[in-house]
């Protein structure tokens, strides 16, 4: 296991400091979470490049199952680039090294379900995590996460059962 050591501090804080970040939410349900994608978390140092990251910065990163992130990076991004890899079928999966979809559908199921998913980590939860989308500039075309998800994402829930990947489907 790729424990977060517990005296690590995050790094300094950004304009969007109220965004909850890895080092808020206890590093074991992270990794349980991603587990059950068969997917791994991988910690990495404070102030060391992410691998795989495709935003560079605190972004999370993904190189094929693995996720890697920072204590300083969003819990949105973790979720947002772990969503990515779930939603590839395991050959396209394994090919991932930094850009994960150049589809749409893919971009937005990877959205939805990032939504869904912050409901089983305690602390986080949908509302908190759509506000924090809002917060670090995600846009969608009724102007925030909640619009979207609420009255715009119906192709991305369809795309999502099609495939057995929503909450509480066998497959999820």
């Amino acid at each position: 296991m790729n424990a977060r050591p517990a005296t690590q501090a995050a790094t300094a804080p950004t304009p969007e400091a109220g965004v909850l970040r890895v080092a808020d939410v206890p590093w074991e349900r992270l990794s349980s979470l991603l587990a059950g994608f068969d997917l791994a978390l991988r910690h990495v140092a404070p102030v060391a490049a992410i691998p795989g990251s495709y935003w560079g910065d605190s972004e999370a990163g993904v190189i094929a199952s693995e996720v890697f992130v920072r204590d300083d990076t969003p819990v949105h991004s973790l979720l947002h680039e772990a969503c990515h890899l779930i939603v590839l079928p395991p050959d396209r999966r394994a090919a991932v090294h930094t850009d994960a979809t150049d589809s749409v559908e893919e971009e937005d199921a990877t959205c939805y379900l990032q939504i869904l998913l912050a409901d089983r980590l305690p602390g986080v939860g949908r509302d908190r995590l759509m506000a924090d989308m809002d917060a670090w500039g995600y846009t969608f075309r009724l102007g925030s996460t909640r619009a979207w998800f609420e009255r715009d994402a119906e192709d991305a829930r369809h795309w999502l059962a099609e495939r057995g990947l929503l909450p509480g489907q066998a497959d999820a």
